[in-house]
């Protein structure tokens, strides 16, 4: 009985949802169009478009040299600042011997009591040596996977050592583990819509290496890092112990990874001096392709504001012009797209020539999908041997065995949060967030509301009273129910997503407006007996929206996935649109406060009554609830009153419960150092704001 009444309450809501759709009768064309998603990629692409007639304008080695300074200075900003430079404490645990090698199993704090593992490979013959860091893509097994011990080994066997080190996530630093050793959540283990395959038993880490690095995004953004933030500061700690080894050459160090190794080789290259030669593999494409394939990726792979700055991905291997730098990179890659890679390499040529240095920036091309194929891992040990060694013979990977993960582990029991008085990178950043809460309390404190109101635009991305675009109604279609008519309205206004709208007017409106807003779409609560129609029957005019990005806004039709990784059911609903927002340097949560104060600006000057609005109610669901918030914190003087329902209640929780997902597309970057949602509560006015069953991460 209750499955029928579940499947009966689903079958209503759609036929609803159609009934209601103001998009009915467009084509999906048309509907992918006026998505958020849309708008977003138009943005995009304009500023691509700046940074390459910019680029253009480049002509001198001094003219590249400043370039890359502005693009320095702006990558270290978003980053955050980095954390202080402690003592190693590094050890080497065990050491194993190999045929014409050998490998040093090291552990290092490069935090205290923040620990990674790595394995040393060293030649056999006397030193000292060049050295190659090499960073691992997202491989379970981490330093362990083939591929990894494979150019490891190829390096050590020519001459030259290689240090390949776990990222967060992966290896023996996965970061999601209770204190006795099992799963916190082992219900997401089944999930079928999660990329997880990892089983749900006591010792397996909860979740898969990009779904770690995004779930420690969220918490980065909110205190003004970025997951990249802690993988580029392990990278530099990498070669701090690399230089303090007296068999290692500090002058001759190198860095080679493939695709999350291969972003984490273009951080590090552009950013560590140190870093003599490079060799990125399957990562390098411009924004444009990516944005046109595959999409914005995980939470490293995202630099806050960097689209809207005219930071690029070429602009990693101009950062570190004229260096030695050959791009890794497969025919067939699937994920970032050849042609944009060739794209990159034309430009870093270019640069190149500006310092009458073109021979040092090359491209190896493997007629193979994406990964480190044995042609790349040639390819870079030929690159790493030619401008290190003075070699330039050609060499050939031989088949040699490779070790199993238990001979490469670095840690007792084969995880670093299984080590005492260990802290994670969730802990790291509670600790920046206890920074910040004294921070935030002094700029409350100092600032007078009207200031805080101005700061809180700022930092949300919200425009001026003067930038709210002004609204104004079509009417599309017309549903009449008994007691009052339903319009279905389409919201234009300049600089603005068109935003559906369904308007319920009763016969005899007597009370005040109410703009009803839901996280999951208008025509949620719009059923006849539902929530909407209550309001109605008392005299309520009720305006219910998609927010953009929201219902029919969300751009799901025709998209092969529909959502990517990061998005639901891990990370909340439009994970795209949310990561597109913050590479043009804007909060999702601004994007659709904005739209939300243009929408009681429109009720305030005109009604489907012909009466203006002084003030208004508003409710909001979910997601809606955080926009809804802004906008009533802004201009408290047009909201009566605001009731917000299943909505985070503070950012502050995320950080210290950071395992409660769903909140991705609610963060703004640096937050926490400014405001949070209760000093909106504050901002909007107590007596205001009432909250039903308020969301609290667990």
């Amino acid at each position: 009985m209750h499955r029928f009444i579940l499947v009966w309450l689903v079958i209503s809501s759609s036929v609803v949802a159609r009934d209601l759709a103001v998009w009915s009768n467009q084509s999906p064309e048309f509907v992918a169009g006026q998505s958020l998603r849309a708008a977003l990629l138009r943005e995009s692409y304009a500023a691509l478009d700046r940074r390459q007639e910019a680029y253009e304008s480049l002509t001198t080695a001094d003219d590249v040299r400043v370039w890359n300074q502005q693009r320095r200075d702006f990558f270290l900003q978003q980053l955050g600042e980095f954390p202080e430079r402690t003592p190693l404490n590094a050890q080497i645990v065990s050491t194993l011997p190999g045929d014409g090698y050998r490998i040093e199993n090291v552990l290092f704090e490069s935090q205290p009591d923040h620990h990674v593992t790595g394995n040393l490979y060293l030649p056999a013959t006397p030193g000292p040596y060049p050295v190659v860091l090499v960073p691992c893509g997202h491989s379970y097994t981490g330093k362990a996977a083939e591929g990894y011990q494979r150019v490891s080994i190829l390096l050590a066997k020519n001459g030259i050592a290689a240090f390949c080190y776990d990222p967060i996530g992966q290896g023996e630093r996965y970061q999601a583990f209770a204190p006795d050793g099992t799963p916190l959540a082992a219900d997401y283990q089944a999930n079928p819509n999660s990329l997880r395959q990892l089983n749900p038993i006591p010792g397996q880490p909860q979740f898969n290496p990009v779904e770690e690095h995004t779930l420690v995004g969220i918490g980065s953004i909110l205190v003004g890092r970025n997951t990249a933030t802690y993988r580029i500061f392990d990278g530099m700690r990498c070669i701090d112990y690399l230089v303090s080894r007296p068999d290692i050459i500090a002058s001759r160090i190198g860095c080679t990874g493939n695709s999350g190794g291969g972003t984490l080789t273009a951080y590090l290259m552009a950013l560590d001096d140190r870093i003599y030669c490079a060799a990125p593999g399957c990562y390098l494409t411009t924004f444009r392709r990516l944005l046109e394939t595959k999409g914005p990726q995980d939470a490293e792979q995202n630099i806050f504001g960097q689209i809207a700055f005219g930071m690029d991905e070429a602009d990693y291997v101009l950062m570190r012009a004229p260096r030695p730098t050959c791009l890794l990179a497969g025919t067939r890659d699937a994920t970032f797209d050849i042609t944009g890679t060739w794209d990159i390499f034309r430009e870093g040529k270019r640069a190149y020539a500006r310092f009458d240095l073109s021979e040092r920036m090359d491209m190896v091309e493997s007629d193979a999908p994406h990964g480190f194929t044995v042609q790349l891992r040639v390819g870079a040990v030929r690159w790493m041997r030619r401008w290190m060694l003075d070699r330039h013979e050609p060499i050939v990977e031989h088949d040699f065995p490779i070790r199993e993960p238990s001979e490469l582990q670095c840690t007792p029991r084969g995880q670093v949060m299984f080590l005492p008085n260990e802290r994670s990178v969730f802990d790291l950043n509670r600790a920046v967030a206890a920074t910040k809460l004294q921070q935030r309390q002094s700029v409350v404190a100092k600032n007078s509301p009207d200031e805080l109101r101005q700061l809180i635009r700022r930092t949300a991305g919200v425009g001026s009273t003067e930038q709210i675009a002004l609204l104004s109604a079509t009417k599309v279609g017309q549903v009449d129910r008994d007691g009052y008519r339903i319009e279905k309205q389409v919201l234009s206004g300049d600089g603005q997503v068109l935003i559906p709208a369904i308007s319920f007017v009763p016969v005899n409106a007597t009370r005040e407006t109410v703009l009803y807003i839901h996280g999951s779409g208008k025509s949620v609560d719009a059923a006849t007996g539902g929530a909407i129609e209550v309001l109605v029957r008392r005299g309520h005019r009720v305006l219910s929206v998609d927010l953009p990005g929201l219902g029919e806004t969300s751009d799901l039709s025709g998209r092969v996935p529909p959502k990517r990784h990061w998005s639901e059911p891990l990370f909340g609903p439009d994970g795209e649109s949310f990561w597109l927002s913050y590479l043009l340097g804007r909060s999702l949560v601004g994007v659709r406060t904005d739209a939300t104060l243009s929408l009681i600006r429109f009720l305030q000057t005109e009604s489907a009554t012909g009466k203006s609005e002084s003030k208004l109610q508003i409710i909001a669901t979910g997601s809606a609830g955080l926009p809804a918030l802004h906008a009533a914190a802004l201009e408290p003087e047009a909201v009566s009153s605001l009731k917000l329902r299943k909505t985070l209640s503070s950012w502050q929780q995320i950080v210290d419960a950071p395992l409660g997902h769903q909140h991705l597309c609610e963060t703004i970057h640096g937050v926490l150092g400014l405001y949070d949602l209760p000093d909106l509560v504050r901002l909007a006015g107590p007596q205001k704001v009432t909250t039903e069953q308020p969301v609290a991460p667990k």
